[in-house]
């Protein structure tokens, strides 16, 4: 891809994938790397950042002996996913005007 992918971008994408289901971060990672190149160790960073927000919660669940974090969205992360949306429509349509353009 051309494009880079900004922090806040992938916030916005974390946010909406979390929006839908709660999920842990391999998974996560797994889901966001078949459409961007994110590693674990962009994304890690990440979830603590949107964590630290108060955009996301975590909880463990046991899993193989082990506990495995889980992430979801809070209030405040959903609003948060509002205003990014809100902010990606109006960017989009900009640049769209830009690169649709005949002139």
């Amino acid at each position: 891809m051309s494009f880079p992918i900004t922090a806040g971008l992938l916030d916005a994408c974390v946010l909406s994938m979390l929006s839908h289901d709660d999920t842990y971060g391999y998974e996560l990672t797994q889901k966001l790397h078949e459409s961007l190149q994110v590693s674990e160790s962009t994304l890690y960073p990440v979830l603590r950042r949107l964590q630290s927000s108060a955009f996301l919660r975590t909880y463990d669940v046991p899993h193989q002996g082990r506990n495995r974090r889980y992430y979801a969205i809070t209030d405040d992360g959903r609003a948060k996913l509002n205003e990014f949306r809100e902010d990606w429509d109006e960017f989009r349509g900009r640049i769209d005007d830009f690169l649709r353009s005949d002139s």
